[in-house]
This record gives C-alpha cells, structure tokens and sequence, in this order.
C-alpha cells in the first residue's frame, strides 16, 4: 500500500508556507517604512500584508495533510454514487471489473474514504458496497452489488477488513459482458 502522491506533497505544502510567511514579514516591514515615511501607498500595503497573512495561514492549513490517499496495486477507479455520511457507501465500478480487482478496489475504498467524522455514539462498522450497472435488455439498466468491505470508523490504519465478494453475481456480470 502506497500514499498516493498529489502535485504538492504535505512537506512541499510546509515549505511554501515558510516562503509565504516570509512574504508577509517582508510586507509588513515594507508596510512599516510605508508608515514612517508617510508614503502615498501605504494603506494598500495594509491591505497586501493582510492578504498574504491570510495566504500563509491557508497554505499552513494544507501542510498539515489534509491530504491522505492510499493507492492498492491493481485496484480500479470507482465513484462514489451515495454516502449517507454515516455508516453507508456504495461506490460504482466498472462492469469489466474482475475479482482480483474488485478486492483491491474494495480495499483502497476502505483507505480513501475512512474519515474519523464517520465515529459516533456506536461505533458501528463502515459499509462500503462495491456495484455497477448491467443492462438486461436495451432500455434497462440494473444495478449488481458485486462486493463489499466492513471497516472500523476508530481506527485510520486498520487492516482488519472484512471483505466479501459476491461470486454468483460476478459470475452474473460474465454473462453480461460476453
């Protein structure tokens, strides 16, 4: 299991924090001089250290992993089609999707969308369901649940998932996409 790498990383967030934090001080003293020499503009360099103040704390914010994504080997891209905020996900897969796929998807789902929001007076599992659409005939379109995962909402790194994959209903996919 790997951590999926964003353009900016949460380190090269805290560096471009220290350069805007930089910036600012580098305003405000500008800003200072502006005060002392009574310069025309220094009611806008108010302004600009303000914003640029502003900017530093955001970018910190971001430095602080606000970003945490796990990438499984194998697993495909899903979308997730309902989440009732809670203890329930389903996610929509490919129809072409195999059973060695669907686990690892089912397991990166489980990394992904874990947040410590999800806890509450119970304590209940996490419910993420794996499905797609099959066709029947032309103006049909039907959804299969091919699997899911049942995660604990305590814990971030838990690799104690119980996973189940529907087999009659992969088995049920074949023929559709044959």
């Amino acid at each position: 299991m790997t951590i999926m790498n964003f353009p900016l990383s949460t380190t090269d967030w805290l560096e471009l924090s220290k350069w805007v934090g930089i910036a600012t001080l580098a305003f405000g003293g500008i800003t200072a001089l502006a005060f002392i020499f009574k310069w025309g503009t220094r009611f806008r360099l108010v302004g600009i250290t303000a914003f640029t103040g502003v900017l530093t704390v955001g970018v910190f914010g971001l430095s602080l992993g606000l970003f945490y994504h796990v990438e499984i080997p194998g697993a495909l891209p899903y979308t997730r089609v309902f989440d009732d905020g809670g203890r329930q996900i389903v996610i929509a897969v490919p129809p072409n999707i195999t059973e060695t796929q669907l686990n690892a998807t089912l397991r990166q789902a489980a990394a992904n969308l874990y947040s410590p929001g999800r806890g509450g007076q119970f304590q209940e599992a996490l419910l993420i369901r794996a499905r797609t659409l099959v066709h029947p005939n032309a103006e049909v379109s039907q959804p299969l649940y091919l699997g899911q995962v049942k995660r604990s909402v305590i814990e971030r790194e838990n690799d104690n998932l119980e996973i189940q994959i529907f087999t009659k209903n992969l088995a049920r996919l074949q023929q559709f996409n044959s």
